[in-house]
Parts: C-alpha cells; sequence; structure tokens
C-alpha cells in the first residue's frame, strides 16, 4: 500500500507540473498581449502566409524522411531517372543502390570477424568453448568440495567406513523428509519398491547394514540407473537417508515389492 500510495503522489505531483507550466505559458501570452497587443493582419498578409505555409509544407514532404534514407528507398516520382536500358516484356529493371543498413551490416560484420579472429586465434586474449567448459567444471567442483566441508555438512568425518546406525528421531526425520524428495521416484512413498528394490525387507542386492547402504546412496550403481548422490547431497545429508532407511526394516508397507538380493 505504501508503494501504491508514493506511485499516486508522485503521478498526482506530474500533472500539477505539467498543468502549472501550461498556467504560466498562458501568463506569459496575456502579459505579452497586454504589453504589445499584436495588430490583426490584413486579407493580402493573410494570403501570403497561407502560401509560405503552403510551400512549407511542400517542401517538408519533398525531404526524405529518415526511416527512407536507411532503407535506400527512392520515391515514385525518381523511378523515371533508376531505370537501365535493358526491359523484358515491358518490365523495366531499376538501378537501386544497396540500402544503407545492408551496407553497415554487412562491414560491421567484416570488423567482428576480424576482431574475432585477432581475439581468439592470433593474440588469445579470449578463451575458447573447451576451455570456458573446463574452467566451469573446476568452480563446480570447488563449490561442491566447499560445500560438502561447510559447518553441519558432516564434511570428511562420515563416509561408508566409519558410518554407524542411529536411532535419533530427530535424525530419522530429516532422513524421511530426504527419502520422500529424491527416493520415492525409485523406491515408493515407504519404501515398498518400484523401479528400485523393497527396502523394507531383510533381502539387500548390495548390502543391508549401515556401511553398505550409506556407500550404495553416495556412488549409486550407474548399471542399474541409480545415481552417485554424492554429487547433489553431502555425508550428513547421506547419513540420515541411510538411517532412515534402516528405520524400514520390517515395515511391511503394503504393496511391497517381491524379495531381491540376500538375506541378511
Amino acid at each position: 500500500m505504501t508503494e501504491l500510495l508514493i506511485w499516486a503522489l508522485l503521478f498526482v505531483a506530474a500533472i500539477i507540473l505539467i498543468v502549472s507550466l501550461q498556467v504560466l505559458k498562458v501568463i506569459k501570452i496575456f502579459i505579452k498581449e497586454s504589453i504589445s497587443p499584436s495588430p490583426f493582419a490584413t486579407a493580402e498578409e493573410k494570403e501570403q502566409f497561407r502560401l509560405l505555409a503552403a510551400q512549407r509544407e511542400a517542401e517538408e514532404k519533398a525531404k526524405p524522411s529518415i526511416w527512407t534514407k536507411i532503407m535506400g528507398l527512392k520515391p515514385m516520382a525518381e523511378e523515371k531517372d533508376l531505370m537501365m536500358e535493358h526491359e523484358f516484356d515491358g518490365i523495366a529493371e531499376l538501378n537501386n543502390p544497396t540500402p544503407a543498413w545492408f551496407s553497415v551490416l554487412f562491414y560491421g560484420t567484416i570488423i567482428f570477424a576480424i576482431g574475432y579472429m585477432f581475439n581468439y586465434h592470433v593474440f588469445n586474449w579470449g578463451k575458447s568453448q573447451e576451455e570456458e567448459y573446463a574452467i566451469e567444471l573446476r568452480e563446480a567442483e570447488e563449490a561442491r568440495i566447499a560445500f560438502l566441508q561447510k559447518p553441519g555438512a558432516g564434511g570428511p568425518q562420515i563416509n561408508e567406513n566409519n558410518m554407524e546406525q542411529s536411532t535419533d528421531k530427530e535424525m530419522i526425520q530429516k532422513g524421511a523428509a530426504l527419502f520422500k524428495t529424491v527416493c520415492t521416484p525409485c523406491h515408493g512413498e515407504h519404501g515398498e519398491g518400484g523401479v528400485g528394490p523393497n527396502l523394507t525387507d531383510e533381502f539387500w542386492l548390495h548390502g543391508g547394514g549401515a556401511k553398505d547402504i550409506f556407500k550404495t546412496i553416495k556412488y549409486g550403481v550407474p548399471e542399474k540407473g541409480m545415481v552417485a548422490w554424492e554429487k547433489s547431497m553431502n555425508a550428513k545429508q547421506i547419513s540420515d537417508i541411510t538411517n532412515y532407511v534402516l528405520s524400514l526394516k520390517g515395515s511391511n508397507p503394503a504393496g511391497a515389492k517381491a524379495p531381491q538380493g540376500k538375506k541378511e
């Protein structure tokens, strides 16, 4: 509301300013006419003014517009001067010059190409697409490492070698929220399985221990379509999901997928 009020006040102020300028203009004219009144023109003078106005209007119409100059267009009245000597079937060809905009564009591309060549291939001031791509990959990797090492991310302390199961409710709740976001499409809303295996029974394809599950989530299973989540999640987040998956054991959700792998 405050912003609308400010804009409304600005609009009213602008209107008042415009009206004030018009009133000032009228006052100036009134004072000027009061001091030295303009004499009324005679019939001859009015005719002269009319002829002068008509002459100025004709001259303005004869002048080519800016658009006509840019496009290199010629008026229809000048076509007879542009006709070439030959014609065919009653059709004559006009010798129109190249439009100015085309010439500017054409020579501009030549200048740009020369500058581009010297910048990227002669003096090597600019970076090629391959170099820019390599730099972006390096920056992305540095950003990922920084993200994984920031406070609260678990950093390098948590890994597949020291991962231990936890029954902390807050940790499991965080893991459940992450699971619903990234794991549900393949493993089902309650871990019952879908494209991926059932996570609630005692059978596991890649090990059912805390370290095994952490490793599977972290590095993924590319040959079966599971991505490596270490590229988008930190160690603490992977640990939370691992603990949530371990908490699902024996939950027996409806529509659970048939067991796969070895019993543990």
